[in-house]
């Protein structure tokens, strides 16, 4: 079957449905269909860059694989958002094993993008097109026919998607998230740092205590901290997760920009150091989304319905309330993120905040104290947001640990906060323990030191908060 622009036309100018295409291979066809999955623009072995793109429509079972090759970024199809409608003519039908796709010639083929949704004023006025695409006034007809059978179909795979509250290790996701910030590691190797507004699940900490001296658990899992200038620019609630993206993936990273919303498909989630971190797969691709997509509305309506509400800065994974293993001299003092303390406009300030404890130096209970008997540790601290060093010294380390300096006592109190269960007590067996360290509520405050350390001169400490088991 063939939807033709109007009786009477040539070849050139019928659209062909899908499930017939499927069938004509080595023909030259024209295509409509909706595009439900595009992939990053990548480089070949030549000078071309090459993208696919998925399209479907009411006749086809699965969707079909259209095959782009162009100089520039610029001549590749931009697609604005899954659900848009794409038109193409002179596509070549082809096979490879026993996979069926269209190949996309630069020389003669032609292509445009129309929004299918949400079009207003743009109601037949492509967004982009091949410099030899020729719009035709029957093609109004085709466009319509394809926007209703959208609004009344649910499509597979289009709304195939998780959030970060939902991913699991080792597992491959679709993922729907915001990139807001892209990170050059070096030459050929960046870093992309996405959001969603959700926060991710805790991971559990592998690491062992006595590596801290040598190998402290990072508070990052970029080479070195961000400025406080860019760490500004973030969301303060809500997970941000860090992906590697190197030249093995021969992706043009300039067909990337920071502040849209994405689609990754087939991305894998894995935590290094106690952190998650997104795998780009050989296979993965992007979707670009529009800022008007329903999931895209979706994600930003529960985020600004969190934000403002009392228990907002808590993470999800805390709920309905942490430990009661600490308590604190300012119950009434509304939570905030460790984000918040990251990029708090003032140097000195006191805080409320709920946190897990992920590390601790030094780890031996016994070494708490100075030969002069005053608490000195480091606690490493995070929350679904960030990572920092707070300490515990002199008075605010006897408010929170007390005055029995047994160090039986110290040393169950220590398993407590980091997640050590009663079976892995014996220092033998500490060194292979994964732990899951719970939610525990404390107070910060945060102090200027006269040194130049990278992060405006900041330090943290715990002060008015007492363990009480």
């Amino acid at each position: 079957m063939t939807r033709r622009r109007r009786d009477g036309d040539d070849d050139d100018y019928k659209y062909m449905q899908l499930i017939d295409a499927s069938s004509s291979i080595n023909q030259r066809v024209n295509l409509i269909g909706i595009v439900i999955e595009t992939t990053l623009p990548k480089s070949t072995k030549g000078t071309d860059l090459f993208c696919s793109v998925k399209i479907v429509d009411e006749t086809q079972p699965g969707p079909l694989s259209v095959l782009f090759f162009a100089e520039t970024v610029e001549k590749l199809p931009r697609v604005a958002s899954n659900g848009d409608i794409m038109m193409l003519s002179r596509v070549t039908i082809s096979t490879r094993g026993s996979e069926v796709y269209a190949m996309y010639n630069k020389k003669f083929s032609s292509f445009a993008l129309y929004e299918g949704r949400d079009f207003g004023e743009r109601e037949f006025a492509h967004y982009q097109s091949s410099r030899n695409f020729s719009f035709r006034e029957q093609d109004k007809r085709l466009i319509t026919g394809m926007r209703k059978w959208l609004m009344r179909t649910k499509i597979e795979g289009l709304n195939d998607f998780n959030v970060l509250r939902e991913i699991k290790k080792g597992e491959r996701v679709n993922l729907l998230c915001k990139i807001i910030h892209i990170y050059k590691v070096k030459k050929d190797k960046w870093m992309f740092f996405l959001w969603d507004g959700t926060d991710a699940p805790p991971a559990c900490i592998e690491a062992k205590l006595e590596d801290e001296m040598e190998n402290p658990l990072p508070l990052h899992l970029e080479p070195s901290p961000l400025s406080r200038d860019i760490l500004c620019t973030f969301p303060t609630v809500g997970t941000v997760m860090r992906m590697i993206i190197d030249q093995s993936y021969k992706i043009s990273i300039n067909s990337i920009r920071t502040n849209i919303w994405v689609k990754f498909v087939n991305i894998k989630c894995e935590v290094v150091a106690g952190l998650w971190q997104g795998v780009l797969m050989p296979f993965s691709s992007l979707c670009i989304l529009s800022d008007d997509d329903d999931r895209v509305l979706d994600c930003q309506r529960t985020y600004n319905e969190r934000v403002p509400s009392k228990w907002g800065r808590m993470p999800f994974t805390s709920f309905p309330w942490p430990s009661h293993m600490t308590e604190t001299d300012h119950p009434d003092v509304p939570f905030v993120t460790l984000m918040n303390v990251l990029t708090h406009a003032e140097v000195t300030c006191k805080y409320r905040c709920v946190v897990r404890v992920v590390a601790i130096f030094p780890w031996r209970a016994d070494d708490f104290h100075s030969p002069c008997g005053i608490y000195r540790i480091r606690l490493t601290l995070e929350d679904p947001t960030a990572r920092i060093h707070a300490f515990l010294y002199a008075e605010d380390g006897i408010k929170f640990f007390g005055n029995d300096l047994s160090v039986d006592i110290l040393t169950r109190k220590r398993n407590l906060l980091l997640g050590i269960g009663e079976g892995d007590e014996c220092e033998h067996t500490l060194e292979n323990v994964s732990r899951n360290p719970p939610w525990v509520e404390c107070c910060l405050k945060s102090y200027y030191l006269d040194r130049n350390d990278g992060w405006g001169s900041r330090n943290y400490r715990i002060f008015g908060t007492a363990f009480v088991g």
